[in-house]
């Protein structure tokens, strides 16, 4: 289960079932759930840990010393869930203290080839990002999010639950749950219904969440207006989060 070539810190603790490749290297304080399977020339650096079921293929980075230059060597964290999949070439940063000192990421999410996730980013649950997609720091992805390939999120943006990236997009704002943008810079272009569908949305719920992306980013009503029309209704549940990922945001919206 263990390459004899593989190099892994006296400190470093792999649970039961954990396979690591030939020339890996896992340092100190890097903690490995069961059943993961670290792949031939990868590195995990510590304070670094990993849930079960995770798989990294060759040559990713996880937990190395983030690229911020206020950071100075303080022993920040990196917190990894369940079933993730860390293609060739990944990067993943470990946090700073001027933010939590913590970069976290969820379970079931998908890093294709040489996407990065910088210092003191949130991944939530079941996200893709595809090849070379990239987040500055302190950048927050919602829950089933999608990022295309070679699209770049700047630093300290959210990125709201399902919404959908296309490729090449140059996000520079917040982006609200449940839609979709592309461009540079990066414009919505409607509520990602077809990927809705697939993970069971009714149409029902389809339909409030077209009709409050309408309000919202079609209408001539400024945002603080629209928001107070809808929170004086009973919204339905998928609406309360679209609604509730645009009063969070903070750097303005994508429109």
């Amino acid at each position: 289960m263990i390459h004899s070539t593989a190099i892994i810190d006296p400190n470093a603790r792999l649970a039961d079932g954990v396979e690591v490749g030939a020339f890996s290297v896992i340092g100190p304080d890097v903690e490995i759930g069961p059943d993961c399977i670290v792949g031939p020339h990868t590195l995990i650096k510590g304070p670094t840990t990993m849930g079960a079921g995770n798989r990294i293929f060759q040559f990713a980075s996880i937990g190395e010393d983030c690229q911020d230059k206020k950071y100075n060597g303080e022993p920040t964290r990196l917190v990894i869930g369940d079933n993730n999949i860390f293609r060739e070439g990944v990067t993943v940063h470990r946090g700073t203290v001027q933010d939590r000192g913590l970069t976290a990421i969820g379970s079931n999410n998908l890093f294709m080839a040489y996407a990065h996730v910088a210092h003191d980013c949130v991944i939530g649950n079941n996200c893709i990002m595809a090849n070379q997609a990239t987040l500055g720091g302190h950048v927050t992805i919602g829950d089933y999010a999608i990022l295309g390939g070679l699209c770049a999120v700047h630093q300290f943006c959210h990125v709201g639950a399902h919404a959908m990236c296309g490729g090449g997009s140059i996000i520079t704002k917040d982006i609200a749950a449940y839609v979709m943008v592309s461009g540079n810079p990066a414009k919505t272009h409607g509520i990602n219904a077809e990927g809705l569908k697939r993970r069971g949305f009714d149409s029902e719920a389809i339909s409030a969440l077209r009709d409050a992306y309408k309000r919202v980013f079609r209408s001539r009503q400024t945002l603080a207006q629209v928001l107070e029309q809808l929170e004086s209704q009973t919204l339905a549940p998928e609406v309360q989060v679209f609604v509730d990922s645009l009063r969070a945001s903070s750097r303005g919206i994508t429109r």
